[in-house]
């Protein structure tokens, strides 16, 4: 597993607002059997600041990131990546960050 990998949901009664989560957990603690991971809204499930919550495309659907949901899920449940957002990192660990400090 890849940090800022993104999967699809793996829980079937959250897929419709919430189709896609990201891994953010480092890979230094890839031998743990869960991983932090933040979800995917569709657009217009919920309003948040931008800063906060950035806009992610997957296809040709935009969805925004929630860092502020970000909750452990077994890592047995998440299983081929869809895609990643690794060449976003910076903006994904500044959401987080924005949780964690307020900035």
């Amino acid at each position: 597993m890849a940090q800022f990998d993104i999967y699809d949901n793996p829980r079937p009664e959250a897929r419709q607002m919430v189709p896609f989560v990201v891994d953010v957990q480092s890979g230094l603690l890839d031998h743990l059997p869960t991983r932090l991971v933040m979800p995917l809204f569709r657009i217009g499930v919920r309003q948040a600041p931008v800063n906060l919550c950035p806009m992610v495309e997957i296809g040709a659907e935009t969805f925004s990131l929630m860092p502020q949901l970000a909750a452990p899920l077994p890592a047995r449940l998440l299983k081929k990546p869809v895609a990643s957002l690794a060449p976003r990192a910076g903006e994904v660990m500044a959401a987080m960050d924005a949780v964690l400090s307020g900035f």
